[in-house]
């Protein structure tokens, strides 16, 4: 389990709703960026808290619903392939977890967020943590409520554009996906800002699958 180190730091100096804020989803070619904000109370058992990467899918899915037990509020937003396009996946990052702090069931008086050189536009202390999802409870609970939330609709879009394999890969540029994609061009929810998918031309597209 990942302590709570920086919530117990906080909580010594009089901050009590301490918000883990996360994202999952900036690198993939297709789908939303997701983000969570998750405040635990500082007696939370979850012995099998861990980055989100590190975890099995069964194991997220075990955590995911452990988090949402014991938390004392949870907030979670999504920003669309069409936004991302519109504003640049950095900003929609920020947007992401902008809005998931503000659906917090709470106001959280202080900000813990994974990623040294976020700075999220709100008027709450915060700080940013390099490596946060390894470091930092709240964090921790926030990448897995991202993560398993994204995966769920990347399933769901699986169903509807079953073509691409989103079951397998969740939208990054896997070589099965780079395929998929020089086979029958993108579909509505790709990302027409990210290479190779802007501008898609299946001869380029060859070009990298041969290169990898």
């Amino acid at each position: 389990m990942i302590p709570f180190i920086y919530e117990k730091k906080l909580a010594r100096r009089g901050f009590e709703l301490v918000a883990g804020v996360d994202e999952v989803g900036r690198g993939p070619l297709a789908g939303p960026i997701v983000a969570a904000a998750v405040i635990l109370p500082l007696d939370c058992s979850l012995p099998d808290l861990d980055d989100s990467k590190k975890l099995s899918p069964q194991k997220r899915e075990k955590v995911f619903y452990q988090i949402k037990k014991c938390a004392i509020g949870i907030g979670v937003a999504f920003v669309n392939h069409k936004r991302i396009d519109q504003i640049n996946i950095g900003r929609a990052n920020l947007l992401a977890m902008k809005i998931a702090v503000e659906k917090l069931k709470f106001a959280p008086d202080f900000l813990l967020v994974d990623g040294e050189r976020y700075r999220i536009d709100l008027d709450i202390p915060q700080r940013g943590i390099s490596g946060g999802d390894r470091k930092c409870a709240s964090i921790a609970a926030a990448s897995i409520i991202a993560k398993v939330t994204r995966d769920r609709w990347m399933i769901k879009y699986h169903e509807k554009f079953p073509y691409y394999g989103f079951l397998r890969h969740k939208g990054y540029g896997t070589r099965e996906h780079l395929r998929q994609l020089a086979k029958y061009g993108p579909c509505p929810i790709h990302r027409r800002s990210f290479y190779p998918v802007g501008g898609l031309r299946t001869s380029w597209l060859e070009m990298i699958l041969i290169a990898l």
